[in-house]
């Protein structure tokens, strides 16, 4: 680039790319030009004949903004829908964000926490209030950051998941598929908060590996001949326990696979069970089985009947 001045009337070429500037120019005027309303190359109308391409956005939470892992799954969307566009197709690329209840709830507890309060101090109308106000701050903070991506998204169809009119959608599709048989209600262990008083995803529970300890618990046998030993980590869920289990290959409990044994402190009966779940070379190669505590126990469980 040469360093002589620009001449006048003309704009000089910077001597690197400024995204910011040129995002905050261009985003806005194809905004404003309606470049990515729905139908035919942003005429926002169909073309008889042409071929249709439309997406949905995948929603992201209004718990916080958009990420890297956003932007560049929406690069690969915006690229696919201008393409489509300029091909001539009738295009239609539908934004929109997910309301994330719960993850969303723990925000605005935290940010009470913050300030000393809790959703009991507020109540509950003024605490759906609250977070119904951090939804419209962190819901506008993504649509601004989409809007200065560049996003081609036909922003006069955005949606919220829980707008009235989806609502009524997702009521209607899980009842027809309840009548389709598609659909069922059953038992399954959940992730309980005790401060939110309420079950929680697997993605919003964070694990911790802790160093543990075997404990080593005599099981009576029925007929009071003798003890089977249960090594376990966990002897505090031993009230639960429904069954104890060895492997069926083990010859040093074949014997005993269809007796009962008795439960500590309770003296309930008990059966000793065979199951390929067990670890033969783990503790004593005898575990307790307790399916209201652990998934893998629950499978158990339900493999062999057991309450």
């Amino acid at each position: 680039m040469s360093d002589t001045p620009a001449q006048p009337g003309l704009q000089s070429l910077a001597k690197s790319f400024e995204p910011a500037a040129i995002e905050a120019h261009w985003g806005p005027e194809w905004e404003r030009r309606g470049y990515a309303r729905a139908g035919f190359r942003g005429t926002q109308q169909p073309k008889d004949g042409a071929p249709s391409f439309a997406i949905q956005l995948p929603p992201p939470n209004v718990t916080g903004t958009l990420h890297m892992g956003h932007a560049f799954n929406q690069t690969i969307m915006d690229s696919l829908t201008r393409y489509h566009r300029m091909a001539g197709a009738n295009t239609l690329w539908v934004p929109g964000t997910d309301h994330a209840g719960i993850a969303t709830q723990i925000v605005v507890e935290r940010q009470l926490q913050g300030q000393g309060q809790n959703r009991h101090d507020l109540g509950r109308k003024n605490f759906v209030a609250r977070v119904w106000d951090w939804k419209e701050q962190s819901g506008n903070t993504i649509t601004r950051q989409m809007r200065r991506m560049g996003d081609t998204v036909d922003w006069s169809r955005e949606y919220f998941t829980m707008d009235g009119k989806l609502s009524k959608v997702v009521t209607e599709t899980f009842v027809r598929l309840y009548e389709e048989g598609l659909i069922y209600r059953g038992k399954r262990l959940v992730n309980w908060d005790p401060e939110l008083k309420s079950a929680v995803s697997d993605l919003e529970v964070e694990s911790e590996e802790e160093d543990g300890f075997l404990w080593h618990i005599a099981y009576p046998l029925e007929d009071g001949s003798g003890t089977l030993t249960v090594a376990t980590t966990r002897p505090e869920t031993m009230l639960g326990d429904v069954a104890v289990m060895v492997h069926p290959e083990d010859e040093r409990y074949a014997k005993l696979v269809g007796r009962n044994v008795r439960l500590p402190l309770v003296d309930r009966l008990i059966p000793v069970i065979a199951d390929d779940y067990v670890d033969r070379a783990f503790g004593t190669g005898v575990v307790k089985v307790t399916p209201a505590h652990d998934h893998n126990d629950y499978a158990v469980g339900q493999r062999h009947g057991l309450p």
